[in-house]
């Protein structure tokens, strides 16, 4: 059976994340925490195939955040310093990011998202 390919967007508010797919009408969802978002927006991709307006096929879903509620969602887990040492920008910058009070260049996003990507290919090494 064919994957079709989507990019859900996530997205920070004042209370809540979001998460949906903008092809894909009426499949969206809502949590606390990014993880309650995506489970929410994976039930109601279910749930418009259980109505019969989608295809019950496979998706391949793709996450794309904003830097800003990337940056929050991480909030816990890398601080702003350790963002400094793996992209090289320094922490006041990415703590304008972080609050939205400045938004990066794609340069800087594309040096974000690489840091990423390489410390999850390191991760993704590691043995105990």
């Amino acid at each position: 059976m064919k994957k079709s390919p989507y990019k859900a967007i996530i997205e920070r508010s004042k209370d809540a994340y979001w998460a949906f797919i903008p092809e894909l009408e009426g499949v969206s969802g809502v949590g606390e925490t990014v993880q309650e978002a995506k489970q929410s927006m994976l039930e109601g991709l279910s749930l418009q195939q259980e109505l019969g307006n989608l295809s019950k096929q496979e998706y391949i879903i793709t996450y794309h955040f904003d830097v800003e509620s990337l940056l929050n969602y991480f909030k816990g887990i890398l601080t702003n310093a350790a963002f400094e040492r793996l992209t090289g920008i320094n922490q006041m910058q990415m703590s304008h990011y972080a609050t939205g009070l400045k938004k990066p260049r794609k340069a800087q996003l594309q040096k974000i998202e690489s840091a990423l990507h390489q410390l999850a290919e390191e991760l993704r090494c590691i043995h105990l």
